[in-house]
Order: structure tokens, then C-alpha cells, then sequence
């Protein structure tokens, strides 16, 4: 990994792209990296469009704002592909992960992307069937590890099933419904 990683998570109010960033940013800490991870909106209401953000560094980060020039990038939601620029700033040899059942290739031409890589999965179809509903944010987070290599995935695993079991002490099927759903996206993410 480069000295810093910068991540920007695209999704929708309630879609859980904030959460997803606390999760990765708490298992790197954990793991004794230098970490932000923090959301970027305004007085939106549920189902707008929201940015949340990562840096992930081996030293200490001293820039405190949002991330223009992200290595990777992740979609919750596709229809943000037609509204939002989701690729502004996205470094060249950087990558974007696409919450769809479109192939990476479909993205990519539907993105007009030159170069960098292209990853999609079906995150809301895992987690409907993974979880009951569809919140795509752990299964995102899932494929980012893979793409990535951010962290180890055992590792994320573990620090993410901590973390839920505190939330979600009285729902385990909720905490197992999200570590299926993280392990289907890291097997099932597909790129170019």
C-alpha cells in the first residue's frame, strides 16, 4: 500500500455509504494505521445523494479535508452514475467498484472511462438475500477489501463482527446476515 490511500464512498441517505467508511476506517485503525473517515452532506433527507470519505495512511495524516483526488472509488447506488460524477478526480491508475448487476465492462462505457480499473457486484441483490433487506454498504465494503487489498479481509471480518455485535447485540442474525453478505461481495466482485 502507498503511504495513503484515499477513498470516496458515493451512495444514497440511508444506504449506509457513512457507515460503511467508520467500519473500514475502525478495522485499519485497529491494525495500527493513521485514519479519517467522515461523511460530506448537507441537510439531505433520506435518499439523496451523500459522499462520505477515507484516508488511510502508514503515516500521520495533516490534511483535513474532503478527497478530490481519490485512489478508489465506490458506488452504492448506480443511478448516481447519470447524476453525480462519480469518476471527478479519480486517479488514472485508480479504481471504481459499482454497486450493480452490469457487467464491469458496461460501466465502463456507461462511464466513458479511458483507463483505471472497473469492478462491479450485486450488492443489493446480496444483501436482500443475505441480510432481508437491501443495504448495500457491508457488501460494498467487502469488494472494496478484495479490489483493494486495503486490509486483511480475516481481520476486517473480525473488527466489523465486533462492532455489530455492540449495535446489533439483540439481532444476531443481523450481525451474521451482514458477514455473509461481506464475504459473497469479496468472492462475487468482478472487474477489469
Amino acid at each position: 500500500m502507498d503511504s495513503t490511500v484515499e477513498i470516496r464512498w458515493h451512495g444514497r441517505g440511508g444506504q449506509g455509504a457513512k457507515t460503511a467508511a467508520l467500519l473500514l476506517g475502525e478495522a485499519a485503525m485497529s491494525l495500527g494505521k493513521n485514519i479519517q473517515a467522515f461523511p460530506e452532506y448537507g441537510a439531505e433527507r433520506m435518499g439523496a445523494p451523500v459522499a462520505s470519505f477515507n484516508r488511510i495512511s502508514t503515516e500521520p495524516i495533516r490534511l483535513h479535508c474532503s478527497i478530490s483526488n481519490p485512489n478508489l472509488v465506490v458506488v452504492l447506488d448506480p443511478t448516481l452514475m447519470g447524476k453525480v460524477d462519480v469518476t471527478a478526480g479519480l486517479d488514472p491508475s485508480g479504481a471504481i467498484i459499482v454497486n450493480t448487476t452490469e457487467s464491469a465492462a458496461e460501466v465502463r462505457k456507461t462511464l466513458k472511462l479511458q483507463g483505471g480499473r472497473v469492478y462491479t457486484v450485486d450488492a443489493s441483490g446480496i444483501s436482500k438475500e443475505t441480510i432481508g433487506r437491501e443495504i448495500p454498504n457491508t457488501p460494498m465494503l467487502g469488494a472494496l477489501v478484495k479490489v483493494s487489498g486495503i486490509l486483511d479481509f480475516d481481520t476486517m471480518i473480525k473488527d466489523t463482527e465486533q462492532k455489530l455485535k455492540k449495535k446489533f447485540a439483540s439481532k444476531p442474525e443481523v450481525v451474521q446476515g451482514n458477514l455473509d453478505a461481506m464475504k459473497r461481495a469479496y468472492n462475487e466482485v468482478k472487474g477489469e
